[in-house]
């Protein structure tokens, strides 16, 4: 069976098409970086690693998925017989991996209110594909491998009546962590933590293989601090807003892309541009960045009653090592842990969920 799989990011695309007879075997995978930045590239690789096509990428999320079908479909590669799609938030009525008909999209289109950052563009890929590939198509939600939280972690601090609507904490990167423990395999600790940090940012707390905990909440936008979202905040800073004038959309715009790494440094969210600048700002900014992630890291440690290890994953976790120091040294105090960097197979994942219930 060939699986094609699009993992809509906030501000990148990845991709890739597998054949899936028992472990998924990839074909073709790349991706569309930066394209929040206007600077997007797109580049595709085969399973040896080498470059089969590079190009200039679109301006948006939907036309990188176009430009990604156009260039499977020139290439001659194998149509796929299901098409998996990453999904951030199924909101309360999507609470696990399925296929997409008519009545999940529209569950679908009425969560994007909890992600409107991720849920949107998400949906129109799905449109495209589903135009471009009449197959199956399958949604794999963020939100699934943190189902296991207990009550405690789960429940927000408000009346019952708001716990009913689905108003609770879901928690986030469940894809990527899900790829974390299949790695590890029969390595996985009793007690393990994964920090993904990326453009988004998420601390988990793994016991035994299961999440307990994770420092997002009814939304991707809480958390630790991110690229251009906030993080957790003081609700009453945003009554504060509301007060001022501030509607939805306004807030929206505020909290999801002119907050966190961009709002502090005043420059840019990408952690690069921050590091050769070093102005005030900029070398602020990373400094709340590292100290929230650290903050998430123990409070996680809490949750676990300790920690084995501790595992980097996403943009910034892999491949800056700065930040992994600053947060590992803020931790000292912990006493001895083992840590490591993991590249997040969410597109393996995704492939693996979309097989399974395309049979």
């Amino acid at each position: 069976m060939n699986v094609l799989v699009f993992n809509a990011g906030s501000s990148s695309l990845k991709f890739g098409l597998f054949q899936c007879a028992g472990t998924p075997r990839p074909i073709v995978v790349g991706a569309a970086r930066d394209i929040d930045k206007r600077r997007s590239r797109l580049l595709a690789h085969d399973d040896n690693g080498s470059v089969i096509f590079e190009d200039a990428g679109a301006e948006d999320l939907e036309g990188a998925s176009r430009q990604i079908i156009a260039k499977l479909q020139e290439g001659g590669y194998p149509t796929p017989d299901v098409v998996g799609h990453r999904i951030v938030h199924g909101g309360p009525e999507v609470l696990d991996h399925c296929l997409i008909d008519d009545s999940v999209m529209r569950k679908l289109e009425d969560a994007t209110a909890f992600a409107p950052l991720h849920g949107r563009p998400a949906l129109s890929i799905v449109k495209i594909a589903q135009a471009a590939y009449r197959v199956p198509h399958v949604a794999c939600l963020d939100t699934v491998f943190h189902r296991s939280m207990p009550a405690m972690a789960r429940r927000s601090p408000l009346p019952s009546e708001f716990a009913a609507r689905g108003l609770h904490r879901y928690g986030f990167h469940g894809l990527s962590c899900e790829s974390i423990v299949r790695q590890l395999g029969e390595r996985v600790p009793s007690r393990l933590i994964v920090a993904h940090l990326g453009s988004g940012a998420s601390v988990t707390a793994i016991k035994e293989g299961r999440s307990v905990d994770n420092s997002m909440g009814l939304t991707p936008t809480g958390g630790v601090m991110m690229a251009t979202r906030c993080g957790d905040l003081d609700p009453g800073l945003l009554v504060y807003l509301v007060r001022l004038g501030y509607e939805a959309q306004r807030l929206e715009e505020l909290l999801d892309k002119e907050s966190g790494l961009a709002g502090v440094s005043g420059l840019a969210g990408d952690l690069k541009t921050l590091t050769a600048s070093n102005t005030d700002n900029a070398r602020l900014a990373i400094s709340m960045f590292c100290y929230s992630v650290s903050k998430a890291i123990a409070a996680m440690a809490v949750a676990l009653g300790g920690l084995d290890l501790l595992v980097f994953a996403g943009g910034i976790g892999e491949h800056d090592e700065r930040v992994r120091s600053q947060i590992v040294s803020q931790l000292s105090w912990i006493g001895r842990f083992g840590q490591t960097v993991l590249s997040a197979q969410e597109e393996v994942v995704i492939a693996r969920h979309a097989a399974y219930l395309a049979r």
